[in-house]
């Protein structure tokens, strides 16, 4: 079990309540009970597939689940701007499933997933520019980490990454921090795009360390979705990185096990 105390940045202080509010879930008779896919080779592609167009359509891309599985698996003639983003987020999923979670390869992951979002000098790369989220109404939202402690703030958490990663956690655990990394990275927002994306694929990829290959079935993205308003709301714990506070968290991290119960 990982003590607050073991770790950095990543805040350990609701597992306790989170545990108590953790709708019960039998992991092992889930994930032996998602549904096989008969039009893929393997049900990986498939899930993937759900998971790079829903991750997409909550940062506002216009794309249909239906077209996207035709483009991918028989063919479909769309024009390559209807597809690009959500074939890189794609590609970025299949990258990170057959490797290692680590730091290296998270920003790979992202430089994957940015192809066709921000030009290769921003690939894969911690921003050096101060960095604002912009609601519908041209409002500021959210005011990320100053650019002057955001390579100090990443350093934070890649190394409660690695130590998280090597934890032997239960599932309980598993998924809290799972969930504490997919926020922490949001806050931080290192990147000058796609930390929606690579915040949303951490979770899953963490998932998959701990659980085993079958966590990157798990409907989270889409979930997510369909929960928009929520998701937003509960993501906001505070107005700029200074004043973010994780014991307004719990809303949030709660999401992950949601998405797993509404899919039972």
């Amino acid at each position: 079990m990982a003590k607050s105390n073991s770790l950095f940045l990543i805040n350990a202080a609701l597992l306790p309540d989170f545990k108590e509010q953790l709708p019960g879930i039998d992991w092992p008779e889930y994930a032996k009970n998602f549904p096989k896919i008969s039009f893929t080779s393997d049900n990986f592609s498939f899930y993937a597939s759900v998971s790079s167009v829903y991750s997409s359509k909550i940062e506002g891309e216009d794309i249909d689940l239906n077209s996207f599985l035709n483009h991918k698996f028989f063919n479909g003639n769309y024009q390559p701007d209807y597809t690009r983003k959500i074939d890189d987020l794609f590609e970025a999923y299949t990258f990170a499933k057959d490797q290692v979670l680590n730091p290296a390869n998270l920003l790979k992951a992202h430089a994957i997933l940015t192809k066709h979002i921000l030009r290769s000098s921003g690939r894969g790369k911690i921003r050096n520019k101060q960095e604002f989220i912009i609601n519908s109404q041209g409002q500021i939202e959210y005011v990320a980490a100053d650019a002057g402690i955001v390579v100090l703030e990443m350093e934070k958490f890649f190394k409660d990454l690695k130590r998280l990663v090597k934890m032997k956690l239960s599932f309980a655990e598993t998924l809290y921090y799972a969930a504490m990394l997919h926020l922490a990275l949001l806050k931080i927002h290192p990147f000058e795009d796609g930390n929606g994306r690579m915040a949303r694929l951490l979770e899953k990829w963490f998932l998959a360390s701990q659980l085993g290959p079958e966590a990157w079935n798990i409907p989270s993205e889409q979930y997510y979705y369909q929960n928009l308003s929520a998701y937003y709301r509960n993501v906001h714990i505070g107005f700029d990185y200074e004043t973010v506070d994780y014991q307004r968290s719990l809303p949030f991290l709660l999401m992950l096990p949601q998405a797993i119960q509404h899919q039972s």
